[in-house]
């Protein structure tokens, strides 16, 4: 269940997911809260139906949203990824894809509010700086326009439709290769958005969390 009363409220979004953690422990269930005026998604332990979120909990963990990209994983109908500008990665799944759709939607709604907040200017800004902000956002909607056509080509290929068996090897190869080229791609994006972050904190890198 997904608890949000807007992006314009000072109640954050917030609600159980699944946290990808590592091969041996592998999907450990937290409860995350994004709170919209400073747009940190913050996670903390969670034992599911009953437990609750104290006041004055310590978070497990928190990820700026500011130049991250939220992208539907193709492996199936749950996943998605949070792809920050410190070059952290969150993979996360929801409870069904309806769930999914909300999250990936308040999720990418509060990050480009606060990206464009990283290009405010007072003070004002040289035009080159304004350049590169522009850039960076034009490169993040291309990506996300990207990813959705990489996910229809994984529909299209596993579709019984398809021409040509889903288990054809050329097809296999073709849909491997799209996946790959597409993590390499945001994966370079989060590095160009950490150097940019960098430079608007005067060359101090951005903190990890």
């Amino acid at each position: 269940m997904i608890k949000s009363t807007g992006l314009g409220s000072n109640r954050p979004l917030s609600g159980q997911l699944y946290k990808y953690t590592n091969v041996v422990k592998g999907w450990q269930q937290r409860w995350f809260a994004v709170d919209p005026e400073t747009g940190v998604l913050s996670y903390y332990l969670f034992d599911g139906p009953g437990d609750t979120v104290q006041p004055g909990q310590p978070a497990r963990g928190e990820a700026h949203l500011a130049a991250a990209v939220i992208c539907p994983s193709d492996e199936d109908s749950r996943t998605f990824t949070i792809n920050c500008a410190s070059g952290d990665m969150l993979k996360l799944r929801a409870t069904d894809a309806r769930a999914r759709q909300e999250w990936v939607n308040g999720l990418r709604a509060i990050a480009e509010i606060h990206t464009k907040a990283m290009g405010a200017n007072p003070p004002l800004q040289p035009r080159e700086q304004l350049a590169v902000h522009d850039a960076m956002a034009s490169a993040r909607q291309q990506l996300q326009a990207t990813e959705l056509s990489d996910a229809a080509l994984a529909r299209c290929i596993e579709s019984s439709d398809s021409p040509f068996p889903h288990t054809d090897p050329d097809l296999l190869l073709l849909k491997a290769t799209s996946a790959a080229s597409m993590q390499c791609l945001l994966q370079c994006l989060g590095l160009l958005m950490r150097q940019q972050q960098c430079a608007a904190l005067g060359g101090k890198p951005p903190r990890d969390h």
